[in-house]
Formats: C-alpha cells, structure tokens, sequence
C-alpha cells in the first residue's frame, strides 16, 4: 500500500501537490541549516574578536568543499537511482545506493589525508595572514578531520527522496543541525575553544546525522541499501554517476571559489570588509538555500518522470517550477534588502560592520531571480542526465563568468564592481542557462517533449 501511495506521488499527484510534498521538506531541512549557519555565526562574532570572524570566514570555503564531494555520490546517484525507478529497475538502484554510500565515506578518509598534508599553502592561498593564520588553521584542522563524516551525510540526504522518503531527509538534517545549535556555545565560550569549538560541533552534528540516515536506511528502506555485498557497479553506471555529481560537486566547488575570489578582493579594503561578507555571505542563504531547496527538492520527481517518458507530466512539473521559484526569489531578495541593517545588527554591533554589511547585502540581492532560473535548470539537467549543460552552468555563475566579472569591475568599479560582481555574473550565467534549455527542448522534440 505505502509502495503505491509513493508511485501515485511520482506519476498521478496534481503538481503542485506533487512538487511541494517533494521541495518543502527540503526547503526547511535547508531553513534550519539556515539557522545552525546564522547561530553559528552569531556565536563566533560574539567573541568581539574580528580576526577570528575573519578567520573563520577564509577557512569556510573547506566545508563547502566537503558538501560539494557529498553531492558527486549524493545528487549523482540519485539522478540516475530516480530514472531507475522511473524504468522499473529497482534491483539496479538499489545496488548504486550501496556504491553511493560507501564511495562517499572512502573519498572522505581520502579529502582528510590530503587537506591536513597541505594544510598551510591552502590556507595561505585561502588569504589567511599574519592575523588571522591562527583561527583559521583551528577551524580549519578539525573540519579536515571529520571529512568523512560531513561528506557522507549529503549522500543518503539526497538518495533518500528518489524513495519518496522526503521527511526523513529533512529530519536528519535538522538533527545534526540542532545538535550543532546545542554544543556551539557550549565548545567557543565554556570550553574557551573559539574557532576550533564551533568546526567540532559542525561534525559532532554531522555525526549524529550519519547515525539517523544509517538507522533509517537499515529499517525502512525498501529500494535502497547500505549492504556491502552488493558494492557492485559497472563502468557505463559510474560514468553516469560522476558525469552528473561531478557538475553537482562543481556548483558547491564554485560557491568555495567565488566565496574566496570575494574575500581576495576585499583584503586591500581591510578585515573589516572581509568580516562584513563573512556575515553577509550567511544571511543571503535566507534566500539562496531556500531557493536551492525548491529547485534540487523536485529533481526526483522530474527524474523519474523523464526516465518514464511521461512527456505531459514533465512539461507541467517544469512550468510550475520556473514559476514558483521566480517568484520566491522576487519575494525573499525584497524582504532581505529592507531589513539588511536589522539583520546585519543581530550578529555584530559594531556600526562600520553593519554599514559596510548593508550594502554588501542589497548587492547580493539584485541577481536573486537570475540565480532561480539558474538553479532550476541545474536541477533540470542534472535530473535528465545532461551533464554538459549542467556542467556549464555549475563552472559559470561562481566560476569562470564571476572570475572574469570580479577582475573587471574591480578594475573599472574598484570596491562597489566587487560588490556587483555577483548580480552581473548571475545575469549573465542566467542567459546562458536559457540558451541551454531551449536548445536541449529543441533537441529532445518527438522523444520526451
């Protein structure tokens, strides 16, 4: 009866009944990882210590490292697990799940060894100086250290809605996070660890997470599995796999590169700047994680429907999609450019951080729709198995088209083009995935549309 009820999700549900049993639970898995960040961030800018805010802030781009390696497994495989599905093999995805999972945790004992080895240079090339060397290099060993553990999460976080068990991915996220709220103050100020205490409650947290997803997979999955005796892919399935997750790991990757690129320009204008977007850059995930949410939450439902061939059901999923999402991203980049002094005066009192913040923030704010149609069809494409055109969009929003906008408008604009660097590049990445959507209809004419 339950394996019906998920079926008729996948195939007969109205859309948007579909569509939000799919992205809400997602969206407020994302808007309580939302909170641990700000948390996070409140505590660590309530020690006053700038430096160490700013410390913090260049070692951040490691952790999203961790999520991006997450993803190959995660998104990856559950790309090509929900097509499975769509096509009745079962046996099949199941036996990927068991690649996914195990693959995640050896690429983790891998990412440790390595990050710890050239743990100085990264930092340095990371803009760490004689300043802030010291809390970045704390923050930073304890997140090299539980690598495996953060990067294995993301994988049954994601396989675990290409079995409709979209709930129980938002609930073990929102365990590790809460258990992340809990120890933070307790590691920066009673144990008097700083920056080191709030990357061991990052892990401790994502430790808790591993547990719940493992329990889960063990006694209520049907379609997915964690036995090691089935640790088995052919060469064609992990070429799908990587061909797609490594575009996925590729947008996180890029967020770290964009993340670090903006800090490397700050530097010349002070610390005081690169603290300012170290905050700035957490409250826009108000609005980026729950746009993220929406697009990445549907991609099991688009997935199997394509893998289904069911042409109707895709185009009504897809339209929904881009609308909604437009609108949301209209919504939330209006609220958050009004109230950027407020928001900007929670975590720090300090008058210069909140001016330099204010403005930093509204910046952000004017590419938000242009990231929606963007993350709406990342998520088409990585759920239709394109990994070109996911593979272009992923290397250009924070990557390449943000490498060369940030170096022009600096050059031009000085530290205002910094600031705009963002909304120009999600324009311009924003055309770009438009161009690729229409072409790939154009082609998949008479097959699938």
């Amino acid at each position: 009866m339950e394996e019906n009820s998920k079926n008729e999700l996948f195939e007969k549900a109205a859309v948007p009944r579909a569509y939000f049993t799919f992205t809400l639970p997602v969206v407020f898995s994302m808007v309580v990882s939302l909170v641990y960040n700000m948390v996070d961030t409140f505590f660590i800018a309530q020690t006053g210590n700038t430096d160490l805010v700013a410390g913090v802030s260049l070692s951040a781009p490691i952790f999203t490292l961790m999520i991006a390696l997450g993803d190959i497994f995660g998104l990856g495989g559950s790309s090509v697990i929900s097509r499975l599905f769509g096509q009745k093999l079962e046996k099949d995805g199941k036996r990927l799940s068991v690649f996914c999972f195990y693959g995640a945790i050896l690429c983790g004992i891998a990412v440790t060894g390595l990050l710890l080895v050239f743990r100085d240079p990264i930092l340095t090339l990371l803009g760490a100086d004689t300043d802030t060397m010291a809390y970045a290099s704390q923050y930073y060993t304890y997140i090299a250290l539980g690598a495996p553990f953060i990067i294995v999460s993301y994988t049954p976080l994601n396989l675990l809605r290409t079995e409709g068990f979209a709930t129980a991915s938002m609930t073990g996220s929102i365990l590790g996070a809460i258990v992340n709220i809990i120890l933070d103050p307790i590691f920066i100020f009673n144990f008097g660890l700083g920056a080191a205490g709030a990357a061991i409650a990052t892990v401790i947290g994502n430790i808790c997470t591993d547990l719940f997803f493992l329990w889960f997979l063990l006694k209520k999955s049907r379609r997915l599995s964690v036995d090691p005796r089935n640790f088995y892919i052919k060469k064609k399935e992990l070429g799908q796999i990587f061909a797609i997750g490594i575009p996925a790991s590729v947008t996180n990757l890029m967020q770290s590169l964009g993340l670090a690129l903006t800090n490397r320009y700050l530097l010349p204008y002070g610390n005081d700047a690169v603290a300012a977007m170290g905050i700035v850059m957490k409250v826009n995930l108000i609005a980026v994680l729950v746009l993220v949410g929406l697009a990445f939450g549907v991609q099991p439902l688009i997935g199997y429907n394509y893998g289904a061939k069911n042409s109707r059901r895709l185009k009504e999923i897809l339209k929904f999609s881009y609308g909604f999402e437009c609108a949301a991203a209209a919504v939330l980049a209006i609220l958050l450019s009004l109230a950027a002094p407020v928001l900007m005066s929670v975590f720090m009192e300090d008058s210069s951080i909140i001016a330099i913040g204010t403005s930093m923030l509204r910046f952000q704010q004017a590419g938000m729709v242009f990231i929606a149609v963007v993350l709406v069809t990342t998520s088409t494409f990585q759920s239709a198995g394109r990994a070109l055109g996911a593979f272009l969009l992923s290397v250009s929003r924070q990557g390449v088209i943000f490498a060369l906008v940030i170096f022009l408008a600096s050059k031009i604009l000085g530290y205002n083009g910094v600031l705009a660097s963002q909304a120009i590049s999600d324009g311009i990445t924003a055309i770009l995935a438009a161009a690729l959507l229409i072409q790939w209809i154009q082609k998949e004419k008479g097959k699938v549309f």
